[in-house]
């Protein structure tokens, strides 16, 4: 209880309601007001706020559902495509340097 009561200002404040430590450091977006958290600080505060807080409904909340992927047909991938792709890679530097010879033997003036 002395480390918690430690956590009891604006900039770090916790609260103690029904066994369980809250962080409650956003003090400025609570809807009453500082004070009210600032006030429940160091203490069991659960007489505090046992009136605010209710139990829920546990048949209300969704229950959990394992996420299944569609079943989709297995892609098998063509491997022609990946031989065309080396044969470019090694045809296109090919090509471009024969354009280059080619354009540089039948551009050359005669000395």
């Amino acid at each position: 209880m002395k480390i918690f009561s430690q956590h009891n200002n604006a900039k770090d404040c916790w609260l103690l309601i029904g066994g369980k430590v809250y962080n409650v450091t956003f003090l400025e977006d609570h809807p009453g007001g500082d004070e009210v958290l600032l006030s429940a600080t160091g203490k069991d505060a659960t007489d505090d706020f046992e009136d605010y807080v209710g139990d829920i409904d546990a048949s209300t909340i969704p229950t959990k559902t394992k996420y299944t992927p569609p079943n989709q047909p297995h892609y098998e991938q063509d491997k022609t495509s990946e031989f065309v792709v080396k044969l470019f890679q090694f045809l296109v530097p090919l090509l471009i340097l024969g354009l280059a010879l080619g354009i540089r033997f039948y551009t050359k003036s005669p000395a």
